[in-house]
C-alpha cells in the first residue's frame, strides 16, 4: 500500500524521499530522536514543495525564481539573501532545489535543531566567497542588503561605521577576517543575528512546520 502511494510522488517530484526516511534524518545532528521532524511536518512540506516547484515553471524542481516569489512574493526583485540561502539549499549544484533537498536543508530552521547547526549555516550564509572565513566586504555587502530589505537609509559613514564596529568586535585576533569559532563567540553575544536569518526570511515556508507557528495548517501559507 506505502509502495503504491511512494511511487506515484516519486515518480512526479524529482529527488523525492520517503517521508519516514526524511523525518529520521532532518535535522540529523539532533541528540534526542524524539526532536526530529516528524513524518506528518515532511508529508506537509511535500504538498508546500509541490506548490513552490510549480508557481513559474510546472516541472517539480524549484528553481531561483520560484524560491525569491515565495520568500519574497517578487520573481524579479534581486536580493542577497534569498540568493544565498537557494546556493546553500541547493545542496547538488545543479541550480534547482529538489524535495529531498529542500527539506534536510530546511531542517536547520525547526526550533528544536541545534544551535550551533544554526550558527554554522549563518556563517555560511555571510561567507560569500566561500572561502572559510567572513572577510569585511562580505559583511558590508550583508549589513547593505539587511538595510535594503528593512527600507532604512543611512549615510555612507554611518553604514562604515557599523561596518568597522561590527567587525572590530567579530575579528577578536585582529587578523582581518572572521573564522567560525570568532564567529561562534560574536553570535553568543548578539544572538538576535541567528533570530533575524530565520524566521522573517523563511516565514512562508516555515508555516509547514506546526511547530514554528502555534498551531498554523499549511493551507493558511497563501503563495
Amino acid at each position: 500500500m506505502g509502495c503504491c502511494c511512494s511511487t506515484s510522488k516519486r515518480t512526479g517530484t524529482p529527488g523525492y524521499e520517503e517521508p519516514t526516511v526524511l523525518a529520521s534524518q532532518t535535522p540529523c545532528e539532533y541528540h534526542d530522536p524524539s526532536l526530529n521532524v516528524t513524518v506528518s511536518e515532511v508529508e506537509a512540506l511535500h504538498e508546500l514543495y509541490k506548490k513552490l516547484s510549480n508557481s513559474i515553471i510546472e516541472d517539480n524542481l524549484i528553481h531561483r525564481e520560484e524560491f525569491q516569489l515565495a520568500l519574497f512574493r517578487n520573481k524579479n526583485k534581486k536580493n542577497l539573501f534569498a540568493d544565498r540561502i537557494f546556493d546553500l539549499f541547493d545542496l547538488k549544484r545543479n541550480g534547482v532545489i529538489e524535495f529531498g533537498e529542500f527539506v534536510r536543508s530546511l531542517g536547520v530552521f525547526h526550533p528544536n535543531a541545534p544551535l550551533e547547526d544554526k550558527i554554522t549555516f549563518a556563517f555560511r550564509l555571510y561567507d560569500l566567497r566561500q572561502t572559510g572565513f567572513i572577510e569585511r566586504g562580505e559583511l558590508k555587502e550583508m549589513v547593505l542588503a539587511l538595510l535594503h530589505e528593512s527600507d532604512l537609509e543611512l549615510s555612507d559613514d554611518m553604514i562604515e561605521s557599523i561596518v568597522d564596529k561590527t567587525f572590530s568586535d567579530a575579528d577578536i585576533n585582529g587578523d582581518g577576517k572572521i573564522d567560525q569559532d570568532e564567529w561562534k563567540a560574536f553570535v553568543s553575544k548578539h544572538p538576535s543575528l541567528i533570530k533575524n536569518m530565520t524566521l522573517p526570511y523563511l516565514k512562508d515556508i516555515t508555516l509547514a512546520f506546526p511547530s514554528f507557528v502555534v498551531r498554523t495548517e499549511i493551507e493558511e501559507s497563501d503563495m
